[in-house]
C-alpha cells in the first residue's frame, strides 16, 4: 500500500468515527431536551437555550474531527 491509500483510508475512518459520536450525542441531547420540555412545559424557556448550546458544543467536536481528517488528507 502506498502512502496516499493509507491517507485516504485514515481520513475515511477519522471522518466516520469522529462524526458518529457527536451525531449520537446530538440525538440524545435533543431527545432528552424534548422529553424534559414535554414533562414541564413551563420550564421550556430555560431548557431550550441550554439544549441548543449543548448541541452546538457536540457539533463542534464533529467539525473538529472533519478538520483533523482534512489535515491528514492534504498534508
Amino acid at each position: 500500500m502506498d502512502i496516499e491509500a493509507i491517507k485516504v483510508i485514515g481520513t475515511a475512518l477519522i471522518a466516520t468515527f469522529g462524526i458518529l459520536g457527536p451525531a449520537i450525542a446530538i440525538g440524545w441531547i435533543g431527545s432528552k431536551g424534548m422529553d424534559a420540555m414535554g414533562r414541564n412545559p413551563d420550564a421550556a424557556g430555560k431548557i431550550a437555550p441550554n439544549m441548543v448550546l449543548a448541541i452546538a458544543f457536540a457539533e463542534a467536536l464533529g467539525i473538529l474531527a472533519l478538520v483533523v481528517a482534512f489535515v491528514i488528507m492534504f498534508v
